[in-house]
């Protein structure tokens, strides 16, 4: 009778937790969906609202050189300026952000900040910035992911899961690509698999796609007519162009940082770096307009073959030079689109080059394993990415294409680069994710949280045979000398005070400077510290004051290291 109560009780606990992954999965499905998709459909809508007609103003004279675009771009860099202000943003935040706000037991992604970089990459996408949309819709997900968790979250469903929610919500509604949705929020952004996270995130993605679908039409942003050729023959081509996309993917990065690099060192305020890019960019777009916004159209008609050789090269070059001045000069945006953009540009040009060294190209499949290898190792989702070019051609056999070239690209980009663009950012920041969580998680936790009073202060004046009692009562082999402000004046050793003169002053025999943890450092900065250390604790120190906090032992470094690896475990395996 117990036995069968306790299995019924089971069961509606059971009961009850499905409905609560299936409420909170569905509605960050559904909210993200929503905002997802106006947003694309409102920079669709601004997009059309500026061209035709209004592009024929403002004709230089003589010329049919308009520029339209230029006014645009330095609309959308004012308005920046504005929202910046008003959100009380010092920088934008996207899916670096994300990624590293998942890695931490204690993430937070600040909504406000995410509310206004994703409304900056509206302004800059609808003036028309050579930039991306699905990077800071990422980071929109991710963010209303974080601050539903404080409403609702759980010791069994943690931010990291509200944010992968996000996250894949957000890719699903991009793409109409669900499942691509679940992968890359498990491959870039959480980097672990568990039952725990995915069946909510699946939830998340699948309620987004239906929804996008439903209410706003299904169709993909990319028409591929799939016209399968024989792939055995093609083959090292496929691999052979992957080395080449590859290094198109670390050119790409390296101009994205040089771009801000750049930026940096004119010393300039936001308001004349974002002025300044647009008229680069507007001026590089009254020649070759293809080059300015998310470029569909442009990638629509390179899948069809319609450019040739010459114009495929001064696209592939020019969108890398635009891209990065946009992003690295603050016209805010993500890289995923232009990553697409260059890609299906390099593929275009290989296939031309390699049809006019007289071997058989098949233009379309190198336009999209171009697309998949680019953005696969500038993102780092490289299952995602193939998953993308599955669901949107639902063509087995160019999956399988893209997947050659993505796996070559992916790990020259790893072997001679190191990184994905946002990991790379994070690390600019000192972050290093491929240290683990673990490790990540000790470099955020404060030394203060492992700090203990239990010590025994000393005055300086005592004598050192009255130390020595003092020492031996408290059954401590340490002591500590501290001023009448609490100032840090030194540390004494019972073993020192032993071979000591017993009628000595004890200020005589202190050490004044002793192996000390400044107070703002990290449980991991104790770790290493420690790991050198001899004695019975390590006093931490406000060095700014010399002001004393306490001590930490080996024994509460331990204790630390233990109880965040078992949380660890729990996240990633609970």
């Amino acid at each position: 009778m117990q036995l069968s109560s306790l299995r019924h009780k089971s069961l509606l606990d059971a009961l009850k937790y499905m409905l609560v992954i299936l409420a909170i999965g569905g509605g960050i499905g559904l909210l993200v969906s929503l905002v997802a998709s106006f947003f694309v459909r409102g920079v669709q809508w601004l997009v059309q609202s500026r061209s035709g007609t209004i592009d024929s103003l403002l004709l230089l004279p003589g010329t049919k050189l308009s520029l339209m675009p230029m006014l645009w771009l330095i609309v959308a860099a004012l308005l920046l300026v504005i929202v910046r202000r008003f959100f009380r943003i010092d920088r934008w935040h996207g899916p670096a952000d994300s990624i590293y706000a998942a890695h931490r037991t204690d993430n937070e992604l600040d909504l406000r900040a995410g509310i206004g970089s994703t409304l900056a990459a509206f302004i800059s996408l609808g003036g028309g910035a050579p930039v991306g949309q699905y990077g800071p819709l990422v980071h929109f997900g991710a963010a209303i992911g974080s601050y539903l968790s404080e409403l609702f979250g759980s010791r069994r469903i943690t931010a990291d899961v509200f944010i992968g929610c996000g996250v894949a919500a957000a890719i699903a509604a991009g793409f109409h690509a669900p499942i691509a949705g679940v992968v890359f929020a498990h491959e870039a952004v959480l980097r672990h698999f568990s039952f725990r996270a995915i069946t909510p995130i699946a939830i998340a993605s699948i309620t987004s796609a239906w929804f996008s679908s439903a209410m706003f039409g299904g169709q993909p942003i990319f028409q591929i007519d799939v016209v399968l050729p024989d792939l055995l023959p093609l083959v090292p081509i496929l691999l052979a162009s992957g080395l080449f996309f590859g290094l198109i993917a670390i050119l790409f990065m390296k101009l994205l940082f040089a771009g801000g690099k750049m930026a940096a060192g004119t010393g300039l305020s936001p308001l004349p770096l974002g002025l300044l890019a647009a008229v680069l960019c507007g001026a590089v777009g009254m020649f070759v307009p293809e080059v300015l916004g998310l470029g569909v159209g442009t990638v629509n008609a390179i899948l069809e073959n319609g450019y040739f050789v010459g114009f495929l090269l001064v696209l592939l070059v020019l969108k890398l030079i635009v891209t990065s001045l946009s992003i690295g000069f603050g016209l805010f945006g993500g890289v995923f689109s232009p990553a697409l953009f260059i890609g299906a540009a390099a593929g275009g040009f290989a296939a031309k080059i390699i049809a006019l060294a007289g071997f058989a190209s098949a233009p379309q499949l190198l336009a999209v394993a171009g697309m998949a290898a680019v953005a696969a190792a500038v993102v780092g989702a490289p299952i995602a990415v193939v998953l993308i070019v599955l669901e949107f051609t639902m063509s087995y056999e160019f999956a399988v294409a893209a997947m050659l070239s993505v796996v070559v690209a992916t790990l020259l980009s790893s072997l001679l680069y190191g990184h994905s663009f946002f990991d790379e950012q994070l690390v600019r920041r000192g972050i290093d994710l491929s240290q683990g969580r673990g490790n990540l998680e000790l470099m955020n936790q404060s030394i203060a949280t492992v700090v203990s009073d239990d010590y025994v202060s000393l005055a300086q004046s005592l004598t050192v045979k009255t130390a020595i009692t003092t020492l031996a009562k408290a059954n401590a082999s340490e002591g500590y000398c501290l001023g009448k402000d609490n100032d840090f004046l030194g540390k004494c050793s019972l073993q020192q005070l032993l071979l000591a003169r017993q009628g000595d002053k004890l200020g005589a025999h202190l050490m004044t400077d002793p192996v000390i943890l400044n107070h703002d450092a990290s449980v991991m900065q104790a770790i290493e510290v420690a790991s050198d250390f001899v004695g019975e604790a390590i006093p931490v120190v406000n060095r700014n004051h010399n002001e004393f906090i306490g001590v930490v032992s080996e024994a509460n470094i331990f204790q630390a290291y233990l109880a965040t690896q078992t949380r660890i475990h729990d996240l990633e395996h609970g």
